[in-house]
C-alpha cells in the first residue's frame, strides 16, 4: 500500500512538472465611457418632518462609449434613488434623483447614494436637518 501511494504521489508530481503553461486569461476590454457629475453633494438645509426631500444630480457621459449605470443604491431605506436604465450616449446628460423620506426622522442626516457604472463608480451625498413644523398660533376670541 505504501508503494502504491508513493507511486501515485510521484506520478502526480512528475506529470505536473511537464505540464504546459496555460496563457493568462484575456481581460475584458475596458469601456471608454466616463461618468462626470456636476456635483456629488447636496445640502437640503432644513426639511420639515414628513416631507420628501428631492434632488437631481446631473451627470454627463464625457467618454466615447455609451455609459450604462449598472446599479444605484442608497445607504439606507429612507433614501430612494431613481436613475436611467437605458445607455447614455457619449456627450449626453441625464440625472440620478435622490429622494429622502423625512417622516419620523428628526435631526441631522447624511445619506450616500452609490452609483455603479461602466464609466466609473461615484458616491453621491445628501445632507440636511429634519425639523418639526412650527406650531400655528391659536386664535383667541376676546369678549363679546
Amino acid at each position: 500500500m505504501k508503494k502504491f501511494l508513493f507511486s501515485l504521489v510521484f506520478a502526480a508530481a512528475f506529470s505536473s512538472a511537464f505540464a504546459q503553461d496555460q496563457p493568462a486569461a484575456t481581460p475584458a476590454p475596458s469601456s471608454n465611457a466616463k461618468v462626470k457629475f456636476e456635483e456629488i453633494t447636496h445640502n437640503f438645509g432644513n426639511v420639515i418632518e414628513g416631507q420628501i426631500a428631492r434632488h437631481d444630480f446631473k451627470f454627463t457621459n464625457t467618454g466615447t462609449d455609451p455609459l450604462i449605470l449598472s446599479n444605484v443604491q442608497a445607504s439606507c431605506g429612507c433614501t430612494t434613488p431613481k436613475w436611467p436604465r437605458e445607455a447614455i450616449a457619449p456627450g449626453a446628460s441625464a440625472v440620478v434623483t435622490a429622494e429622502y423620506n423625512s417622516s419620523g426622522r428628526p435631526g441631522n442626516f447624511t445619506k450616500n447614494i452609490f452609483v455603479y457604472s461602466n464609466g466609473g463608480d461615484v458616491t453621491l451625498t445628501i445632507t440636511g436637518i429634519v425639523v418639526k413644523e412650527p406650531e400655528k398660533p391659536k386664535s383667541v376670541i376676546i369678549g363679546n
